[in-house]
């Protein structure tokens, strides 16, 4: 396994991060104690979750999973860059969710107590709260990391802008301010690539992709299909996207044959390609699948099959540029 320091931090993960959300509703707690020792066994040391993981609001079933596991010992939390959010509603009454200094100092002692842990390697903000001004965000942050409960923190769901108001806030304050942006980025979801990308590389924020398979379509779908299987594919939405996109998914297909690699291992090692980006997010609801993910880390696609892919799926933007003001202009 490969590691990188996470943005412009010292901190240093593992180029494949390990995605909890199918802890408690897709994956059994003895399974995910599998996948977690297996993810250690491999080199993987980046672990992502969230407070609102695990389907049953308020609870935290995601977050009480791995705090279990953590309590099991030989070393698991060392071991391990943990990153969870803040954000999401864990309750119906007011101040349970969004940013308010209120809320970031309950969700994080709440988020501490389920991980069974004195500190979060990485508190990241699930999405952008406008109503709540960014000296009271970052104040509350700085009082945590006074604390030493939290020692990083990111974003996700970001656009460009909100990260440079986010980064400029915390200038003024003289606090480090992000150092990660968790987005949505693949094949066939490139938007990332017209702001995003270009502001996480100004401001020294690592790039952690979600869904870097787009939900299972660049997954190998269309052969999981005619092999009887693929039942993530046909998901209403999967089907939408695949009705879209099945031309290009086709010749995706078809390359990652030519090519003699899994798509998914293409799709993985496609993002790692990518300039600024740290560590794709991969989801495995079981063990195999974890150990089908990590050859994507030592794939190298050359220039030819890059250009290929471009092609196949081309950057966003009336003039294909992949990066803003090129892309609406010159």
């Amino acid at each position: 396994m490969e590691y990188t320091h996470l943005g412009r931090s010292g901190l240093s993960v593992s180029r494949l991060c390990l995605g909890t959300m199918n802890f408690g509703p897709e994956t059994t707690e003895p399974d995910s104690f599998t996948i977690m020792d297996r993810a250690h066994e491999q080199g993987v040391n980046f672990f992502d979750t969230a407070n609102v993981y695990g389907a049953k609001k308020g609870e935290g079933v995601t977050e009480q999973i791995i705090g279990r596991w953590f309590d099991t010992g030989g070393g698991r939390r060392e071991r391990t860059v943990l990153a969870t959010k803040v954000y999401g509603g864990m309750g119906d009454w007011p101040n349970t969710n969004l940013l308010s200094a209120l809320n970031i100092r309950r969700a994080a002692d709440d988020s501490l107590r389920r991980l069974k842990t004195d500190y979060i390697d990485l508190y990241q903000m699930h999405h952008v709260d406008r109503a709540t001004p960014w000296d009271e965000i970052w104040e509350a942050f700085s009082v945590l990391r006074q604390q030493g409960k939290v020692l990083y923190f990111g974003s996700s769901n970001f656009a460009g802008w909100h990260l440079a108001q986010a980064q400029e806030a915390a200038r003024n304050r003289h606090f480090l301010g992000l150092v990660s942006e968790q987005s949505i980025y693949n094949l066939l979801n490139r938007w990332a690539e017209l702001e995003v990308l270009p502001a996480a590389r100004h401001y020294g924020l690592g790039v952690i992709p979600w869904s870097p398979l787009q939900g299972g379509l660049l997954g190998g779908v269309l052969r999981k299909q005619r092999e009887g299987g693929g039942s993530r594919g046909t998901s209403d939405r999967a089907k939408d996207g695949l009705a879209k996109h099945r031309d290009a998914i086709e010749g995706y297909e078809k390359l990652c044959a030519d090519l003699g690699e899994d798509p998914a291992d293409v799709g993985l090692a496609w993002l790692l390609h990518q300039e600024g980006v740290t560590a794709p997010i991969i989801g495995p609801r079981t063990a195999a699948q974890l150990d089908g993910s990590l050859h994507a880390a030592e794939l190298k696609l050359d220039t030819e099959v890059l250009a290929k892919l471009d092609t196949l799926f081309p950057a966003p933007g009336p003039n294909g540029s992949k990066s803003a003001p090129e892309a609406y202009a010159w």
